[in-house]
């Protein structure tokens, strides 16, 4: 029972994801991004060993459809997975095993897949899509997060979500943003207030780490 989306911006190369569901923990299970490389999302079944091989593979120069082939061929239990993968181009793949539980569909637009499973409708992935789309002069963040509130209104799924995240990587090892919500009745709420506390912060962690004495205020 989750949904999710991973999202490229041209302007800043940045790669980022985010993702809800109804059990804990999903942002340490789902979502899987590297600098000027890509991202993967392993989900349904989750093994999330299939997150850095699949960087691994992508950072060797293969495509997202590539990517996505090695991985389905590489685990025996690929029936169980719904992985979607995107390449430093933007490009992106999916993949529904046969166990995979419906309604569960994948959209594809110009720098995103979104995808779900055990969904309220087969609808969610689009209206996740479609926010990213509308939101393009938004920072990466941003239009991650109001595709999400977007697969929300659209009817989500069946049950209440408790487990959110949002992860976004630009030029750094370490992530530019990494908000994770557990065990919140209402998550995608809870993301939207983590990410707009967080916000005005975003730069000012990244120079504390690259350029300590630009950076201002000493916590």
């Amino acid at each position: 029972m989750t949904y999710s989306l991973l999202g490229r911006c041209e302007r800043t190369g940045q790669f980022g994801a985010a993702v809800t569901t109804s059990s804990l923990a999903v942002g340490s299970r789902v979502p899987h991004v590297a600098p000027r490389i890509g991202g993967v999302l392993t989900q349904h079944r989750t093994d999330p060993r299939l997150g850095p091989r699949g960087l691994q593979l992508l950072a060797g120069g293969c495509s997202a459809e590539e990517t996505l082939a090695a991985l389905v061929a590489s685990t025996p239990d690929h029936k169980w997975r719904q992985l979607a993968c995107m390449d430093a181009q933007g490009r992106t793949a999916h993949f529904h095993g046969a166990a995979v539980k419906p309604a569960l569909n994948a959209v594809h637009v110009k720098n995103c897949v979104a995808m779900g499973n055990i969904l309220a409708n087969d609808r969610v992935p689009a209206a996740m899509a479609e926010a990213f789309l509308q939101s393009e002069d938004q920072p990466l963040a941003e239009r991650l997060v109001r595709a999400m509130e977007a697969g929300e209104a659209a009817g989500g799924e069946g049950k209440p979500v408790i487990s959110a995240a949002l992860l976004v990587m630009e030029r750094e090892v370490f992530p530019l943003v990494d908000l994770r919500v557990d065990l919140a009745p209402e998550a995608i709420s809870a993301l939207r207030t983590l990410w707009d506390a967080y916000a005005p912060s975003v730069e000012v962690f990244v120079t504390r780490a690259v350029d300590p004495d630009a950076a201002p205020g000493v916590t």
